[in-house]
């Protein structure tokens, strides 16, 4: 969270009060770093200046338009997983040359539009999707060029939620089927295959399960070139940890330069799908203490904000820091359990916090960029918060805070009667 850093007592966001924030838009909100999006980008691109390579921005991470508008001025790249985020791309000015669409469930109206607007590859996860695939593209007489995504069932050592590359979870295609597989696909008339795909998981924190899963890849490579299907780019997805407490999960550099040296002498482009390495530290979630409460047995803080705005504490127990926006506070410092209005218990956002605070004070929830806005919901018909964009000592409202009114707004009552 390099730019976010305390000045004179008050938490800045580049060269912003977050106070000042707060005032201009209110709480619960969420603030973005430009600086900190575009330097998390720059570092994967210049660590693979030299070779072939497309760094797609995983756009379910954050996928807020501006954010993907930032990102698509500096020539990024977009792994999307619906016709929802292939439209956001498109409307953010990214070039759908760029684009690979992912994902186990892709409809029949998707590929249509993907394919209308020339996306760079379908990754596809089942031999059904495939055979639908081929329908597709053989209705729009034209070719639809894909990587097979193969679970090498490799264990990622991360959240079984988020652990996406071993045999019992649901997503690609087992690599011992994987021969028959580009197989059938290279026998189809509509259907190019240009690429192999994996993705093992999500907040990795080492880079040994990549560099296992490249080993059984590279396996899958030459047994099916010698079939003479010529595999042109290899896509290892992202994954790549953040630092939320005290996880080290190794340098963008650092990791890319493991890879390249494992890559070898191997002709193979590269493709890689990070999200939340790129935003997470981008991000906080400004929210304002409504209540301090004593049961005896424990503190509590209830904030603002809720689970419907940051579900991650409620659904994976994650650990997010929290910290306070004034360290001018006069209060005494106490053990906190942050939680919000929802009327559920996992209604948390962090337990057991060290805290000096009031009611009234300004928290910020760290590393929230990713997987914070785009997994909210109106639970309890609370409205989704602001989106704030900072870019040096400037706020851009880049997300209007829902009202009451459209929440309902695609609602309808029964006719009387």
């Amino acid at each position: 969270m390099d730019n976010f850093e305390y000045r004179g007592n008050r938490l800045h966001v580049e060269d912003l009060d977050l106070n000042h924030i707060a005032e201009q838009y209110d709480t619960p909100t969420y603030v973005y770093s430009r600086d900190t999006l575009e330097r998390n980008y720059v570092a994967y691109s210049q660590a693979l200046e030299g070779c072939e390579h497309m760094v797609c921005y995983a756009v379910k991470a954050n996928s807020n338009i501006a954010v993907l508008n930032v990102l698509a001025q500096l020539g990024a790249g977009f792994d999307i997983v619906s016709i929802g985020e292939l439209e956001r791309v498109l409307l953010a000015g990214g070039n759908p040359a760029r684009i690979v669409f992912s994902g186990v469930g892709k409809q029949t109206h998707e590929m249509q539009r993907a394919l209308e607007v020339g996306v760079h590859c379908f990754n596809v996860e089942s031999e059904a999707e495939l055979a639908r695939l081929q329908d597709v593209a053989a209705s729009m007489n034209c070719i639809a060029p894909i990587s097979l995504r193969i679970n090498p069932d490799v264990d990622a050592k991360t959240h079984p939620y988020i652990s996406t590359g071993l045999k019992e979870n649901k997503f690609g295609i087992g690599i011992d089927q994987a021969p028959a597989a580009y197989a059938q696909a290279a026998g189809m008339n509509n259907i190019k295959v240009i690429g192999v795909d994996c993705h093992i998981g999500s907040q990795l924190t080492s880079i040994e399960p990549y560099l296992d899963a490249m080993d059984r890849l590279f396996v899958l490579i030459d047994t099916i070139a010698a079939q003479g299907i010529i595999i042109e780019h290899l896509d290892l997805g992202g994954g790549l940890g953040v630092c939320y407490g005290d996880e080290e999960p190794p340098a963008i550099a650092d990791f890319m330069a493991s890879v390249r040296a494992h890559l070898g002498d191997r002709q193979l482009a590269l493709v890689f799908e990070p999200g939340r390495s790129i935003c997470a530290d981008a991000g906080v979630l400004l929210t304002r203490v409504e209540y301090i409460k004593n049961n005896q047995d424990k503190y509590f803080a209830i904030v603002d904000a809720a689970m419907n705005d940051l579900i991650r504490p409620a659904l994976y127990g994650a650990w997010q820091d929290i910290i306070p926006v004034d360290l001018n506070s006069d209060a005494q410092l106490q053990d906190f359990d942050i939680v919000g209005p929802i009327c559920e218990t996992g209604d948390f956002l962090g337990k057991d916090r060290k805290l000096a605070i009031n009611a009234g004070d300004l928290l910020a929830v760290c590393s929230s960029g990713a997987y914070g806005f785009g997994m909210a919901s109106n639970y309890n018909s609370r409205n989704r918060a602001a989106e704030v964009m900072v870019d040096g000592n400037r706020a851009h409202l880049i997300g209007e805070r829902e009202q009451l009114s459209q929440q309902w707004a695609r609602e309808r009552l029964l006719p009387k009667g």
